[in-house]
């Protein structure tokens, strides 16, 4: 009985330590930003994710920390699912919930997990990490301040491009 009460009272202090070291910790280093996505295909990105990081394609997910300072070899994990519009009937809005609820079901049928390892561009000033789905399963990431269509926009490729017959890897 005397053992299992030591073995307590270490587990208490330890644990005591453990909490008061994570409340001490130094987070400068890091910075929290939005998250969002293009899609430039004509498939569905149905979710994605960066680093564990959920987003929204069409609008901005808080939040996705980023390095204050960017620093080489600085990579993002994506990962996303796809969803065929060929394979999948038209959405039908909120209205009816049946049929909504059946197109529901079909997309999440034809669903198909990807995911990519990507280079963070060099940055200064960080704005949100915008995700862009491109053809043949491929994303670029950036995190540009201006907005898809501006001429300093460092990402041009149009939207809705139709996958080509063969891909390249």
């Amino acid at each position: 009985m005397e053992r299992v009460k030591e073995i307590m009272k270490g587990s208490m202090i330890l644990l005591g330590l453990l909490i008061s070291g994570c409340s001490l910790a130094n987070n400068d280093g890091w910075l929290t930003g939005n998250l969002r996505g293009m899609n430039h295909t004509t498939s569905e990105i149905t979710r994605f994710s960066v680093d564990g990081y959920g987003g929204l394609v069409g609008g901005n997910t808080c939040c996705i920390s980023l390095p204050v300072k960017w620093h080489p070899g600085l990579k993002a994990h994506v990962k996303w699912k796809s969803s065929s519009k060929k394979l999948t009937s038209t959405f039908p809005g909120y209205e009816d919930s049946e049929k909504y609820s059946a197109w529901e079901k079909e997309v999440l049928k034809n669903q198909v997990q990807h995911e990519a390892i990507v280079d963070i561009p060099e940055y200064d000033d960080p704005c949100p990490l915008t995700v862009h789905f491109l053809t043949c399963n491929q994303v670029k990431v950036t995190t540009a301040c201006a907005v898809y269509g501006a001429p300093n926009y460092p990402i041009n490729e149009p939207l809705n491009m139709t996958e080509p017959a063969t891909c390249s890897k």
